[in-house]
């Protein structure tokens, strides 16, 4: 791909204004999907890791889902609860509510499928950190909310931040999910993926300048969710 890029006309490819819709579009529709990832992902992987909730292995499968469906079916499967005619659309449109194929619907679509990351990495976390820590200071007197801003979340600090770099990147690069439930309209839901997948028939030049920007900004998170090292490792 290094080799197809035409460097010359890159900032011309990436500075048109189907591609800066797109880009936008897509860092906007990630940074919420993620911030929404985080605000659901987080107390459901601390209640799977530490909760006795009942039928978890029935939500656990069902979180994990995405991970082994084909994007395409889990779009359906949103589409068929949120669209128009869908088990909640159709409630939700009597109160003037239209969430497919719409801003909302991608942001939906991305969370949907970057939820999984997100879980996997904070309940490993927990169930390995476990709940000592928060039992001694509870018996020291910190209250619910103190143990868990003092103490939870800095022990799950790692995990969180490469289970949300990591979410950030599979929202980013959400492809099937966002066309069957959102659609492709410049602006309103196409994303990078659907501009590059567009491109790809007209301007295959544009195609490789948008992908390469996928590229790096993956590698990118993927350099940032990789630990380094502690102590001294030997030569």
């Amino acid at each position: 791909m290094l080799l197809r890029v035409p460097w010359a006309e890159l900032p011309a490819l990436l500075g048109s204004e189907a591609s800066l819709a797109a880009l936008g579009l897509s860092l906007r529709t990630s940074a919420a999907a993620t911030a929404l990832a985080v605000v659901l992902g987080v107390p459901l992987a601390l209640v799977l890791a530490w909760g006795r909730l009942p039928g978890a292995r029935v939500v656990r499968t069902v979180v994990l889902l995405p991970l082994v469906l084909p994007p395409v079916v889990s779009g359906l499967a949103l589409l068929t609860t949120f669209g128009r005619r869908g088990l909640l659309g159709q409630r939700l449109e009597v109160l003037g509510i239209d969430i497919a194929f719409s801003t909302t619907a991608v942001v939906l679509a991305q969370t949907f499928v970057a939820l999984p990351f997100l879980v996997i990495a904070v309940e490993g976390a927990a169930r390995t950190a476990g709940r000592r820590h928060e039992v001694v200071a509870a018996t020291l007197g910190a209250r619910p909310t103190t143990v868990l801003r003092r103490v939870t979340v800095p022990l799950l600090m790692p995990a969180l931040g490469s289970g949300t770099a990591l979410a950030f990147a599979r929202c980013l690069g959400e492809f099937g999910a966002t066309l069957t439930f959102a659609g492709s309209l410049q602006g309103v839901t196409r994303t990078l993926p659907l501009e590059i997948y567009l491109q790809r028939e007209t301007d295959p030049d544009a195609a490789i300048a948008l992908s390469l920007v996928l590229v790096v900004v993956a590698a990118g998170i993927v350099l940032l969710t990789q630990r380094p090292r502690r102590g001294g490792a030997a030569s």
